[in-house]
């Protein structure tokens, strides 16, 4: 580990992310917020919501390729100079008029669409350019940083949010988008002639290894849930905190402080973790921590509760992630990662499509309740049925052995 601390590559991706998940993190905190508070808030946060990820749903495959195909370095300069140049434009407007709802959809839709880009190219660079023995410490301290950054985005959100105007909030904004393309401007890098001497054009590739690996990839598709119940909360927490609970703007932002501190939490501890009971059971114990967690969270109206379940659900959702990449870039070749991993995020895209109909639906209705209740099925069924996958690989595992004993 302390050789990836000093390695020049590793300083510069975390310090790119550092910045752009601060800068972009204030910001999407406050738009959800703005939009919710403007007029029939909730079913257009939710529409917004369902058309982002439709169209999210429609360019990952192409996203994928381009992951696969393209230099990844100069992939992430792209977006951060594209995400500079729109945060900008948006700071000219807010000195020049007020700003409107259709500017907080058009700031909502850009930030998802750079996210959408972002990590599954980061994500696919940092697999090419360290080696296989860091994956591990690798996952483990991207976690640490990227929450670090949520936790002072959201510690930063709650001060900002009802003091700044949002010119200055996305001023430092786009401040953080250029930092983060110098810093990842000065990665050394070569593309990998494996990669460079194919030329990378179709989605066949990534679906041909999920065919012929179906238990590993149904696996992986269960621990992408917790994940998707993160996006849905995403949605649902702030109606929750504000028609449920009756907090003010603030308690969202520490919200995401909390949260960002559990993942921190989880980042730290999963290493050992896995390193205890094995990649997949480390997979599995989270999964089923996050089911528990959001079973009970709707029935829990104490504000002090609820943060201390959002803690829980931090943990479980980021245990799971960082034990899942790391299965992921052990699993997965380096040359079709991009592909692979962006069919995994076109079908849980679909599943998120699904579930933001269902929510959009029953809270215009009031029926928030019936929202939490659907998730805590989804959450609990996939438990289930991930246990049932690694109790059969670990009873297959067992009789290979004693054949060949």
């Amino acid at each position: 580990m302390k050789a990836l601390y000093k390695d020049r590559r590793f300083q510069a991706v975390v310090a790119a992310n550092v910045l752009s998940s601060i800068g972009s993190g204030i910001t999407m905190l406050a738009i959800p917020l703005l939009l919710v508070a403007s007029p029939d808030g909730n079913k257009l946060f939710g529409t917004i919501m369902l058309i982002m990820t439709v169209i999210s749903f429609v360019a990952t495959p192409y996203i994928g390729v381009l992951i696969d195909r393209t230099s990844r370095k100069q992939m992430l300069l792209t977006v951060e100079l594209i995400g500079f140049i729109t945060v900008m434009l948006f700071v000219i407007v807010g000195f020049m008029t007020d700003y409107s709802t259709i500017h907080y959809i058009i700031l909502y839709g850009t930030g998802n669409l750079y996210y959408t880009f972002f990590y599954p190219t980061i994500f696919a660079l940092n697999q090419e350019v360290f080696s296989k023995d860091a994956f591990q410490s690798l996952n483990s301290i991207m976690e640490i940083q990227g929450q670090l950054s949520s936790m002072l985005a959201g510690a930063a959100a709650s001060l900002v949010i009802t003091r700044w105007s949002l010119q200055w909030i996305l001023t430092v904004d786009a401040a953080t988008y250029i930092a983060a393309f110098l810093f990842l401007l000065s990665i050394p890098y070569k593309q990998s002639s494996e990669r460079s001497d194919k030329k990378q054009t179709a989605m066949k590739e990534g679906l041909a290894f999920i065919k012929e690996n179906r238990s590993v990839s149904l696996f992986l598709l269960l621990s992408f849930m917790p994940f998707i119940a993160v996006m849905m909360t995403n949605y649902l927490f702030p109606i929750y905190l504000t028609q449920e609970l009756n907090a003010s703007p603030a308690a969202y932002g520490i919200e995401s402080a909390v949260y960002g501190f559990g993942a921190l939490t989880a980042g730290i501890l999963i290493v050992s973790i896995m390193k205890r009971t094995g990649t997949e059971l480390a997979i599995m114990l989270n999964i089923s921590l996050f089911a528990l967690g959001i079973s009970i969270i709707f029935f829990m109206k104490l504000l002090p509760v609820y943060f201390s379940i959002v803690f829980l659900l931090a943990f479980a959702n980021a245990g799971t992630r960082v034990a899942r990449n790391t299965f992921m870039m052990q699993k997965i070749p380096n040359i079709i990662v991009g592909r692979v991993d962006s069919c995994f995020r076109f079908i849980t895209l679909g599943i998120r499509i699904l579930l933001i109909f269902f929510f959009t639906y029953v809270t215009a209705n009031d029926r928030i309740g019936l929202a939490f209740l659907g998730l805590s099925l989804l959450l609990l069924s996939t438990a289930g049925a991930g246990w049932i996958l690694y109790k059969r690989k670990q009873r297959k595992q067992s009789a290979l052995l004693k054949s060949v004993l």
